[in-house]
């Protein structure tokens, strides 16, 4: 097999992390951990960008790399929040003018825009791959109570499809032919179900549990008060809803490690807050295992807090009944986006049109 060289980047919401691999090998990497006041502190895209992007060029420096030798870059990014199917879109100018004019998600936003300087600069190509927002979900889940204000999907599609994959062959299934229910939990968390191939229901972090550092699905009540409010201005509704929530509003911090050395000490808010992450993750497992009629081959539990025996435990003891609980800590991005890039490169995977995320499709006739 020819050797792919690969620059992965991959910006999280409270992570940054880039690697070289050559084909789906990881040759050198590395993760930089932020704290929450240190992003919340970069208010322009500029800033965002700049930030970031000087993580990327120390990553290239340290280990002695040029980004002109690399054949591709790939990206954990977005373009613009429109219906996007799983596999790999063409990271080009407009897609980066899209993440820049879109703003949202700032580790999204930042890998598009500088995977896309960096293609633009070094002629090489970049690409995106299992987006946030692929959009598969069935026709019946796409509609609100608000008439011409469809519902969108969006979660951790990445990492969902890794580790559903990888599920899938220690069961001894395909992928293609199984029913999955994935609940990746970070600084955001996304559950999904993943039915023959297709991600057929989501539950974003808007719209399901607060997460360390989300507010989750907020009472439309709350939302018409907080927005009535004359005397508050925009920085303060984004502080209301946006900043001071999930485990950082309440406890002060979004490192669930932390927050279990509180309960170790006694600390009952923490105890209760915590459980009540744990029981709203539940919550949305049980729900979206509906949408399969509850015919389930797997749950499985990732993403950083999925390291927390505690979290997946109180988990586990609640979902179990649906279908046995597989816990898969951490995240395997970095080899799914070398990975999906490699079989383009080779021409085994072909590359989405990204014209078609701006028109709605449908995936389901038949729901």
């Amino acid at each position: 097999m020819e050797k792919r060289k690969i620059l992965v980047i991959n910006m999280g919401s409270t992570s940054s992390q880039v690697a070289y691999c050559e084909n789906t090998d990881i040759i050198a990497q590395r993760e930089w951990a932020h704290k929450s006041e240190e992003l919340k502190s970069l208010e322009t895209v500029d800033d965002i960008v700049a930030f970031r992007k000087k993580l990327v060029l120390q990553f290239l420096e340290e280990n002695n790399l040029k980004v002109s030798e690399m054949n591709a870059i790939a990206a954990r990014g977005v373009g613009t929040f429109g219906s996007y199917r799983h596999g790999a879109y063409l990271l080009t100018p407009e897609v980066g003018a899209d993440a820049r004019a879109g703003g949202g998600h700032q580790g999204l936003m930042s890998s598009t825009v500088i995977a896309d300087e960096l293609s633009q600069q070094y002629k090489i190509p970049a690409y995106l791959y299992d987006v946030v927002p692929v959009d598969e979900i069935y026709d019946i889940a796409r509609v609100s109570g608000i008439p011409n204000h469809r519902r969108k999907a969006g979660s951790h599609t990445l990492n969902g499809r890794a580790v559903a994959m990888k599920t899938a062959a220690k069961l001894g299934i395909k992928y293609e032919e199984g029913t999955f229910i994935v609940c990746h939990m970070g600084g955001g968390v996304g559950t999904m179900c993943h039915h023959k191939g297709r991600i057929v229901e989501t539950y974003s972090a808007e719209e399901g549990s607060f997460t360390p550092e989300r507010a989750g699905r907020v009472p439309a009540d709350v939302m018409r008060k907080v927005y009535s409010d004359r005397s508050l201005t925009p920085k303060d509704i984004r502080q209301i809803l946006n900043v001071n929530v999930g485990l950082y509003g309440h406890l002060g911090t979004n490192d669930c490690r932390e927050v279990e050395k509180m309960i170790a000490n006694g600390d009952k808010k923490a105890l209760l807050v915590y459980q009540a992450m744990a029981y709203q993750l539940s919550a949305n497992i049980g729900a979206i295992s509906t949408a399969v009629n509850g015919k389930v081959d797997a749950i499985i539990l990732t993403g950083g807090v999925a390291h927390s025996k505690m979290m997946t435990g109180w988990i586990t003891e609640r979902v179990s009944f649906i279908a046995p609980v597989h816990i898969v800590p951490g995240a395997m991005e970095v080899e799914a986006l070398a990975g999906g890039i490699t079989r383009v490169l080779n021409g085994e995977e072909a590359v989405n049109d990204y014209e078609e995320v701006k028109r709605p499709h449908t995936l389901f006739e038949n729901c």
